[in-house]
C-alpha cells in the first residue's frame, strides 16, 4: 500500500472573534473561529474539517464565557481534502 499524501502544519489560531460574541456564546463561537481559520489557511471545505475532542476540552476548560485568547494547533491535510485539527505533541 502506498502512503497517503498529507500536508502538516502547526498554526497559531487567534480566537479574537470569540471575544466579540455575547458572554454565553463565546465557547461555540471559538469553535467556529477555529474552523474558519483552518478553512482559510489549509484551503479546505468547511465540512471536511475535523476537530479533535481534546481541542474541545482545552477550549471549554474555563467554561463558556472564557475561552483562551489563542491556541496552537496541528493541522494535517490529507490527499482527499480532509483536514484533521489536533493539539501538537510536545
Amino acid at each position: 500500500m502506498a502512503e497517503e499524501e498529507q500536508e502538516e502544519r502547526v498554526l497559531n489560531v487567534p480566537l479574537r472573534a470569540a471575544r466579540n460574541a455575547p458572554r454565553t456564546k463565546r465557547g461555540p463561537r471559538a469553535i467556529e473561529a477555529i474552523r474558519d481559520y483552518v478553512v482559510q489557511h489549509m484551503k479546505a471545505k468547511r465540512e471536511d474539517v475535523w476537530i479533535d475532542p481534546e481541542v474541545n476540552r482545552v477550549l471549554w476548560a474555563r467554561g463558556i464565557e472564557k475561552p483562551p485568547a489563542r491556541l496552537q494547533l496541528k493541522t494535517i491535510k490529507f490527499e482527499d481534502g480532509r483536514v484533521e485539527v489536533s493539539l501538537p505533541e510536545e
